[in-house]
């Protein structure tokens, strides 16, 4: 979560667009940074166990298997990301209505 997107107690609540955009960037921020290591890890994982696997068929198809792995993944955080920008007013305005009613 943004830093802006809550204002210290006692202190004025920016504009709820405003807090809605420091949100969604957050978001996006931890979206891109879970989509850049599951890239590290898994061609970490596929250099490591290079060496383990003794049929270069079965290679073959634990690196098809890896990319089908990032494809999909990838192409769903994207998705994910473009549904948040769409509807963030929704999505993020009821986050910001719960967490000023915890105060």
């Amino acid at each position: 979560m943004a830093q802006e997107a809550i204002a210290p107690p006692g202190a004025a609540a920016p504009p709820l667009e405003k807090r809605i955009d420091a949100m969604f960037t957050g978001d996006r921020i931890w979206a891109a940074s879970v989509v850049i290591a599951l890239w590290i890890v898994v061609f970490f994982v596929m250099f490591a166990i290079r060496g383990l696997i003794p049929d270069p068929t079965i290679e073959v198809v634990c690196w098809i298997g890896a990319g089908l792995l990032l494809l999909f993944n990838t192409a769903s955080i994207i998705a994910m990301v473009r549904h948040y920008a769409q509807d963030k007013a929704h999505i993020y305005g009821v986050d910001i209505k719960h967490l000023d009613a915890g105060r």
